[in-house]
This record gives structure tokens, sequence and C-alpha cells, in this order.
């Protein structure tokens, strides 16, 4: 379940776990005729930095490798449904080779044939300006209180959290890592 304390105190922290706890994200480019696309997220919380792998040769991966930064968005629900995200930020490609050591892993390397040398192996980086966030407590119990006591009252049922999030300017792992 979402924490709503965290939602309300700790937005940027909670955001970052549950991305990190989040096989797959919608993620796409702010340019025409560029889609959202599912890709899986490589979270560094201490970085406030967001990695995917990807094929030089996509349609992500050569809109990025031709022009950087690039605007992107990333849609996020967490595993138990009941956290949603729509984070704003710039996409470029990640020249620190260690960053595409740091999260690699044998189901990264199913997808390219000579693994970390492969020349169609490229890494983005996803750098969050500002998200949208949704959170509920997930339990049914308070939904179906929230949702009688409103027909009762005409009130709007109340089912959780919604906030807006600006992030700081982040450095490149280069030098965060200093």
């Amino acid at each position: 379940m979402a924490d709503l304390h965290k939602t309300r105190h700790e937005p940027i922290k909670q955001l970052f776990e549950i991305l990190d706890d989040t096989h797959a994200v919608m993620a796409g480019l702010e340019k025409p005729g560029h889609g959202m696309q599912p890709m899986a997220p490589q979270v560094d919380e201490d970085r406030r930095g967001i990695w995917f792998y990807a094929k030089r040769d996509s349609e992500m991966g050569s809109a990025i490798a031709s022009q950087q930064p690039t605007r992107g968005r990333i849609c996020a629900i967490s595993p138990d449904h009941d956290y949603h995200a729509c984070i704003s930020g710039t996409m470029s490609e990640e020249t620190d080779r260690s960053m595409i050591d740091a999260f690699w892993s044998p189901a990264v390397a199913a997808w390219f044939e000579d693994g970390k040398e492969d020349t169609n192996l490229i890494m983005l980086r996803f750098d969050a300006s500002e998200a949208d966030v949704w959170a509920s407590s997930g339990s049914g119990i308070r939904f179906a209180w929230e949702i009688a006591k409103a027909n009762v009252t005409d009130e709007e049922p109340d089912v959780g959290e919604k906030t807006h999030l600006v992030f700081p300017p982040v450095a490149p792992a280069s030098q965060a890592a200093q």
C-alpha cells in the first residue's frame, strides 16, 4: 500500500522507492511522432536519476543520440496499483560507462548480442524536473467508507493524496560520484 504519510512528507524519496520496485514504466519523448513505450527503469535515488538500456537504432535511441537533451516523460504505476506518477524531465545519452556496469544483469544481456560492448547499446538517462503523483491507501474498507459517506453527505470522497513535485537540478553521474 502507498504510504500517504510519505506522500505528504517525503514525496521525492517515495517516488524513487516506488520506481525502484517497478519492473516497467511507460517512457517517451515529447516529440511529434514519438509515442510512449514500456521500458525497465534502473534507479539511483542518491543521484535522483533514472536510466534505461536501449538499442541505439531504436526510435528512442536514435532520437536521443542525434539530439540531446530531449524533453521526455515517464508514467509509472506501482505494483500495488495504489500509486500513479507522471514525471517530466530530460532524456539524454549516458556517457559514463560505469553506469552501464552499475545496472547490468543477465536480463539486460539477453537483449545485446555482444554484451556491454555491443555497438548498438545506448544507455539513456532521465533527469526529472517535475512530477504529478496520486497515491491512495489501497484499503478496500476505507474506499467503501469514503464512497458511502460521499453518497450520504454529497461531499467528494477522500481516497488519497495528489501532489506536484519540483526537482532540484542534478549533477551528471560523473560529478555526483566525486
